[in-house]
Order: structure tokens, then C-alpha cells, then sequence
């Protein structure tokens, strides 16, 4: 009986003059990418975070994916680029932002709250305001940056975005050539995301046992559905990379 190997070398052969495409890997797509600003994850993403795509930063608390992102946002306002942070937990803090470089006066802050009640008794609200506020400002245009902030919503309550809004998500960023960014706990674009990244804790950095530093985080490529123009050879799929305390900043500054 002949192997597995030799049956499809056999089907190959039969195909390739009526379907030349048959049975043949399709090559990744080209994007343009802009740096995080964070040296390891750029490495780690060969070159940055896709332009007029949706990439999807994961991880429980206090793992990361916030300093990520802003370190990716003050990079953009640095450069005078108009950026904006849909919160749907209304958990943003400007003056950590602010610590990070981000320039405040290019960031539009959208704040999602209940009109009623504490902020996590009705999370069907302040969803459909974050997801509507999203599409607006994709379809409106002229944003560098949007950051979708679902870090505080349960991922009981966020997978159940309909497939559809993720795909008019990606078709308007890559149409207006915004870099769409999404915070959450877990993966929720599935195969709308061109870039998932697993940010995890790694380990505290502190002068001595009591004066805390910053702290070093574990960032893990889950999925990388395109190849940057920047892409040379193989990178491997996690990186290390250490965030600064605002208090450090302001005492080296």
C-alpha cells in the first residue's frame, strides 16, 4: 500500500495541469507594520503591529498588555498621529498614560458607562457602547491608533460579538489604515485578528525589598496571520520585555 507521501506526490501530478493552484499553500500576506516602541516585541513581530489591520492583545491583569499598548500609542502621538481609546470598563488612567509618553492631547477618550447602577451590573451596556463608538470612529477615519479596551469585560460576555462586527471591523481599518488594537482576557476577533499576542507576567524589578521598579512581562506570539515587509528570517514565538513604574520614570527624568 503505498504511503501518504507518495499518494499526494500521485495527486499532485494529476492536478497541476488542470488546477495549477491545487493542493498549494497560499503565500501570507504583506502588511505594512509600525513599531511598539517595545524593541523585544517588534523583534518578536518582525517589525511591529500591523497597519489597516486588527491585532489582539491577551492576558489576565496586571499582565502587560496595557503598558504594551500604550508604549505602541505614545510612539503614534509622538509622531503628531491622531489616536483614540474606546474603554469599555472606564478603567483608563491618563496620568499612566501621560507617564508612558503618550501625548493626551492626540488621544480621543471614550468612556462607557451605565447610566445606572455600578459599573459591572449591566456589561451588555457598556459593550454595545464601546463596539458602536468602534465602529463609528473606523468608519469616520483618520485615526492612526483605535484601542478597543475589552480587558475588563468577562469572556463569557465578549465572545459573544457576532463574527460579522469583527469582519466590518477589519474591512474598515484596512480600508482607512488604522491600526485596531483589542485588550481583553482572551482572543475574541478569531479570524479577523491578523496578530494575537499572549502577555503574561513574568517577574517584579525592585531596587530592594520594598521600592518597587517595574516589572518584567512574557509576551507569546499566539497567531501571525502575515508577513511584515520587514521579515527576514524565523523569529521565535515569545519574547521578554520589562515596563518602568511612573515613579521611576519621574525620578530618572
Amino acid at each position: 500500500m503505498p504511503s501518504a507521501a507518495a499518494l499526494r506526490i500521485e495527486i499532485e501530478r494529476t492536478l497541476e495541469h488542470r488546477f495549477p493552484a491545487a493542493l498549494t499553500p497560499a503565500p501570507k500576506t504583506i502588511y505594512e507594520v509600525a513599531p511598539t516602541g517595545v524593541a523585544p516585541v517588534d523583534a518578536l513581530l518582525e517589525g511591529g503591529l500591523p497597519v489597516g489591520a486588527i491585532s489582539e492583545v491577551t492576558g489576565p491583569e496586571s499582565s502587560g498588555r496595557t503598558s504594551l499598548t500604550l508604549a505602541f500609542l505614545a510612539k503614534r502621538t509622538e509622531a503628531g498621529q491622531v489616536c483614540a481609546w474606546v474603554d469599555a470598563g472606564d478603567a483608563f488612567d491618563p496620568e499612566s498614560a501621560a507617564a508612558s509618553g503618550v501625548r493626551l492631547k492626540h488621544i480621543l477618550w471614550v468612556r462607557c458607562r451605565n447610566e445606572i447602577g455600578p459599573a459591572r451590573a449591566r456589561p451588555w451596556t457598556r459593550l454595545d457602547q464601546a463596539l458602536r463608538a468602534t465602529d463609528l470612529l473606523l468608519q469616520a477615519g483618520g485615526f492612526a491608533v483605535i484601542v478597543l479596551d475589552l480587558g475588563n469585560m468577562e469572556p463569557a460576555h465578549a465572545m459573544r460579538i457576532p463574527l460579522a462586527t469583527w469582519f466590518r471591523f477589519r474591512q474598515a481599518a484596512d480600508r482607512t489604515r488604522c491600526s485596531l488594537v483589542v485588550l481583553g482576557k482572551a482572543a475574541y476577533a478569531q479570524s479577523s485578528a491578523a496578530v494575537v499576542l499572549e502577555s503574561t507576567p513574568f517577574q517584579p524589578e525592585s531596587v530592594d525589598e520594598t521600592v518597587w521598579r517595574g516589572c518584567k512581562f512574557e509576551v507569546r506570539r499566539g497567531r501571525q496571520r502575515f508577513t511584515s515587509q520587514l521579515a527576514t528570517a524565523r523569529k521565535p514565538p515569545a519574547s521578554a520585555w520589562s515596563a518602568t513604574s511612573a515613579w521611576e520614570t519621574r525620578r530618572r527624568a
